[in-house]
């Protein structure tokens, strides 16, 4: 199983994780009126790690369960 947390303060919206991933893990969402990207499909990753290397501000989080 594996779990993938975004932290919504350090997130900037750049979305490269929604671009970046191969599974389509991440959706934009507005989150206290900004975009925000948002794991609705979790239990899809593969945890290959790309978002997490790719992520500008190190919002993201993954890890085997």
């Amino acid at each position: 199983m594996v779990t993938v947390k975004v932290d919504f303060l350090k997130c900037d919206g750049e979305a490269l994780c929604v671009d970046l991933c191969p599974v389509n893990v991440y959706d934009m969402q507005v989150i206290s009126g900004e975009n925000k990207a948002v794991p609705i499909r979790a239990k899809d990753c593969i945890v290959c790690m790309i978002c997490v290397v790719n992520c500008p501000t190190n919002a993201i989080k993954v890890e085997e369960i």
